[in-house]
């Protein structure tokens, strides 16, 4: 059975994780990645730790379905290999800083003159134009400068970055979608396009509620813990033995979590906390209300409860506890490969579940260079020219010199 976009060729000229989270997800959809690498480093998350025989696993799990060419771009031959494979490509993405595409020669005017229907992608810090384009960015610089790091944490405390790298995400996500898009276009006109988008303009792009409040009244959405903004009780609630989370956020789940998981009737006709507004405004003597009940047991009873009430509710995991939840093993978002040289390795399942195959996991991640040679061929090169390339250094294969001793 094929799979979305199985045929759909791609070159993916990107790094650490935004754009390889954009390429992975056109991978496991089925299209054919070609992933363009420098050698002997390689994509920068390669160096990652842990490693297992000298290959790191958090680029393994970014980068299955994938083939790798290792390039010296900056060498004339490099270029013409990159040019070829451009030429028979349908979308191209790629994360270098603004100006680096265009110096090297293979920017998207230069790649539409050999290939005029491509999808052409960047993803940057800044975006391509504006005051800070020609600047670098990560996540982080993303989040502080999107207002993110201000709204996270705890208030009165230092600005906290949100646990894992999100504004790399949204930007991977947003490109995905823009090529997506582009590429329903280009199959009805034939039409190629450039596009691109930024960690920045990505992330900020998130806070939708919070745009709407500072807009509509002037409000600066500060650091709120685990809180909502608008309703309550939306939190993490202290137990026991660790913490719970409940969304009692409409009057039918607040008469139920009051009722039936609190035992607290009378709350609902306390004036500090009816209707939602002055629960807004007495949300820190709400918290010491729910908490007193709530540290009487641990947390695996408060979650029973919430169930029973059908009020919304969880357990606040580690990220242990969460991989190994049997909701999250039954949904199979923890799956098995076998690597080439890692061995059997885990990786991430897909969270997309559909009634016909939609992703699949072709293939482990490669090494560096592991398919130089292969995908060198396939657009063209004999296999003189392919021994002549690599005895020249332009281009490379980490395990060719073992594997043809």
């Amino acid at each position: 059975m094929s799979l979305p976009l199985e045929g759909v060729k791609v070159l993916d000229f990107t790094a650490i994780m935004a754009g390889p989270y954009c390429t992975l997800m056109l991978a496991d959809m089925g299209a054919d990645v070609t992933k363009v690498e420098t050698f002997p480093e390689g994509d920068g998350s390669r160096r990652f730790e842990p490693k297992v025989n000298d290959e790191s696993y958090c680029f393994a799990v970014l980068n299955r379905n994938k083939k790798s060419v290792a390039l010296d771009m900056k060498q004339a031959q490099g270029k013409e290999v990159f040019m070829r494979l451009a030429a028979k490509t349908d979308i191209i993405v790629e994360n270098f800083r603004p100006g680096v595409t265009k110096k090297l020669g293979i920017d998207y005017e230069a790649i539409r003159k050999i290939n005029p229907g491509v999808i052409y992608a960047s993803i940057s810090g800044f975006g391509q134009t504006g005051p800070y384009g020609k600047k670098g960015g990560f996540d982080i610089i993303a989040q502080g400068m999107s207002g993110i790091m201000r709204m996270t944490g705890e208030l009165g405390g230092r600005p906290a970055k949100v646990g894992i790298a999100m504004n790399d995400i949204a930007a991977g996500s947003t490109a995905l979608y823009a090529i997506l898009g582009s590429y329903i276009k280009k199959l009805k006109t034939g039409e190629g396009i450039y596009l691109e988008t930024s960690l920045l303009e990505a992330g900020l792009a998130w806070t939708f509620w919070e745009f709407g409040a500072f807009f509509g009244s002037g409000e600066l959405p500060l650091a709120n813990g685990t809180r909502h903004r608008r309703s309550t009780p939306y939190q993490a609630y202290k137990t026991q033995d660790g913490y719970v989370t409940v969304g009692g956020n409409n009057d039918k789940l607040w008469t139920n979590f009051c009722t039936q998981v609190l035992g607290k009737p009378e709350l609902l006709k306390d004036p500090r906390f009816n209707p939602l507004r002055e629960r807004l405004k007495n949300v820190d003597q709400l918290q010491d209300e729910i908490e007193q009940v709530f540290m009487t047991h641990p947390t695996a009873h408060w979650v029973e409860k919430l169930d029973a009430a059908a009020v919304p509710g969880g357990p606040v995991y580690t990220y242990d506890q969460a991989l190994s939840d049997p909701h999250i093993v039954a949904r199979k978002m923890v799956t098995e490969i076998d690597h080439p040289k890692i061995g059997r390795m885990k990786n991430m399942g897909s969270p997309v579940k559909t009634s016909a195959e939609f992703t699949r996991v072709r293939t482990a991640a490669p090494w560096l260079g592991q398919h130089s040679d292969e995908v060198l061929k396939s657009v063209g090169y004999k296999d003189d020219e392919v021994a002549a390339l690599h005895a020249q250094g332009v281009i490379y294969d980490k395990y060719r010199a073992k594997t043809t001793a």
